[in-house]
C-alpha cells in the first residue's frame, strides 16, 4: 500500500518502461534521419565497440542477430563466428542521451514521478495521476503507442502494484508489449521461471540455490525464510520477498525544473467538429495547469498541435501578455489556436504544450495587465490540494467528465 502526504493508503499504480535493444534502435533512427534507407533493425545487426582490436563486446543486437544466439556482452569475433553476415554499427552516447531525454519528456506528461533507473529504463508512480475513469492498464497501452507514433522506437511496459513486479512484467515476451504482474498473477505468470529471472537473483547465488533443490522461483517463494537468511544473510530475505512478489520500495524521483510542458492525446477515431476538439482541450488545459502549479510554474508561450490520422502534423503557438498557469487562460488561448489551425481536418490527436517557463514568483507584470483573478486562482488552489491528498481523477471539471465519457463510449464501440 501507499501512504500519501495526508496518511491516507492507496494502491501503488506503478509503471516500468524498457526500451526494446535500445541502442541498435537509436542508431537506427539516426541512420534513418540521416537519409539510410536501410533499417538495422531488420537485419543481423549489433551495436559494438572495436572489433579489429578483439576486445569489443555486444553491446546491443537486433531480433533478427539474436535468433542466430548472439548474445548481448559477448565477445564480437564470437558473434561473427554464428553469423558471418554480422553488421556491426559504432555506439553513439550523446545520441543516447538525446533520445533517452526525448522519452522522459514524453514520459512526463503522465507524472512527475519518475525514476530513472537507466538510459533506457524508467519507473512511473502513477498513483496521484490517473485522470477519471482511466486505469492504469490503459495509460501504459496509450504510452506505447505514443513512443512508437512520436518517437520512432519500442518498449515493453510492465504494469503492477510495485516496482518489482513492475520490472519483472516488462522482461516477459519482446518487442513492443505492455504486460501486468498483478499480485493474483504471480503463480501463473512468474513462479514458472526459471530462478535466475527473478531480479535481484546473482550468478553466484544461482548454483547455491540450486544445491538447495531450489531450480524455479516457485521453490524460492515456499522456501523456508529462515533458512534462506542463514545461508545468504539480509540477501536471503530480499530474494525470498521478492520470489513472493513483496516489495515497498518507492520511485525514488528528482523533480527536475522542465523546460516545457504539455500533454496530448489520441483519440479512439478522427473528430471532425471543433466543439468537440475544444472538450477535449479543456480536459488537457486542466493537466497542464496543474502540472505548472506543481513545479510553481508559469508559461509565457502556449502551443497547440493536431496530428490527422496519415500523421501529418499541424501546429500554432502564441506568445501571452503575461505569463499563466491558470486552467482558463490556457484553455482560452488554446481555443484561439485551434479555432485558426482546424479548418475542418480530421484530428486523430490534440496536444496542449507550454514554454518559456518562469518560476510563479519571478514574472514580470505588465503594467498594462490585470493580476491573476484572486477567486479563481484560490478555486485552483482548493482543487490542487485535492488531488495531492486524494489523487488526480478524485476531481474535475464538468467539461473533462463529458470529454472522458465520450471517449470512453468510442473505446467500446471500437472494442
Amino acid at each position: 500500500m501507499f501512504y500519501n502526504n495526508y496518511g491516507d493508503t492507496m494502491e501503488r499504480q506503478i509503471l516500468h518502461v524498457d526500451v526494446n535493444n535500445a541502442f541498435l534502435s537509436w542508431t537506427a533512427i539516426d541512420r534513418l534521419h540521416a537519409g539510410e534507407t536501410l533499417d538495422i533493425r531488420t537485419i543481423p545487426a549489433i551495436i559494438g565497440g572495436e572489433e579489429s582490436s578483439r576486445h569489443g563486446v555486444v553491446l546491443a543486437k537486433s531480433m533478427k542477430a539474436k535468433e542466430f544466439g548472439i548474445k548481448t556482452g559477448e565477445p564480437i569475433y564470437q558473434a561473427r563466428k554464428k553469423c558471418p553476415n554480422l553488421q556491426v554499427f559504432q555506439g553513439d552516447y550523446a545520441s543516447y542521451q538525446k533520445h533517452s531525454g526525448e522519452l522522459y519528456g514524453l514520459l512526463l506528461e503522465y507524472t512527475d514521478q519518475i525514476e530513472r533507473f537507466s538510459i533506457d529504463e524508467c519507473f512511473l508512480d502513477m498513483t496521484l495521476f490517473l485522470p477519471p475513469k482511466e486505469t492504469l492498464l490503459n495509460k501504459a497501452y496509450e504510452i506505447n503507442r505514443r513512443v512508437r507514433e512520436e518517437l520512432g522506437f519500442t518498449v515493453n511496459i510492465g504494469v503492477a502494484n510495485n516496482k518489482l513486479l513492475a520490472k519483472m512484467a516488462s522482461d516477459f515476451k519482446k518487442p513492443d508489449r505492455v504486460h501486468t504482474l498483478w499480485k493474483e498473477e504471480i503463480p501463473t505468470k512468474m513462479w514458472g521461471l526459471p530462478i535466475s529471472e527473478l531480479f535481484m537473483v546473482g550468478r553466484k547465488s544461482i548454483p547455491k540455490l540450486a544445491q538447495m533443490g531450489i531450480k524455479t522461483i516457485e521453490d524460492l517463494a515456499k522456501q523456508d525464510e529462515t533458512l534462506l537468511m542463514k545461508r545468504f544473510g539480509k540477501h536471503g530475505k530480499i530474494m525470498w520477498e521478492y520470489a513472493n512478489g513483496i516489495d515497498h520500495s518507492p520511485v525514488v524521483y528528482q523533480l527536475e525544473q522542465p523546460k516545457c510542458i504539455g500533454n496530448s492525446i489520441t483519440l479512439p477515431q478522427d473528430i471532425y467538429h471543433i466543439n468537440r476538439l475544444n472538450e477535449i482541450l479543456l480536459a488537457l488545459s486542466e493537466q497542464v495547469a496543474f502540472r505548472l502549479r506543481k513545479h510553481k510554474l508559469k508559461a509565457s508561450v502556449v502551443s497547440v498541435q493536431i496530428k490527422t490520422k496519415d500523421f501529418v502534423n499541424f501546429s500554432h503557438q502564441k506568445t501571452l501578455s503575461s505569463p499563466t498557469n491558470m486552467t482558463k487562460e490556457i484553455y482560452e488561448t488554446s481555443k484561439e489556436l485551434l479555432a485558426n489551425l482546424h479548418q475542418n481536418r480530421p484530428v486523430r490527436l490534440i496536444g496542449i504544450q507550454t514554454s518559456k517557463l518562469v518560476e510563479k514568483d519571478q514574472e514580470q507584470l505588465s503594467i498594462f495587465e490585470e493580476q491573476t483573478n484572486p477567486k479563481q486562482e484560490k478555486i485552483e488552489e482548493v482543487m490542487e490540494d485535492i488531488k495531492k491528498k486524494y489523487g488526480y481523477g478524485m476531481i474535475t471539471r464538468a467539461g473533462e467528465m463529458k470529454v472522458k465519457d465520450m471517449l470512453n463510449i468510442r473505446k467500446e464501440k471500437q472494442e
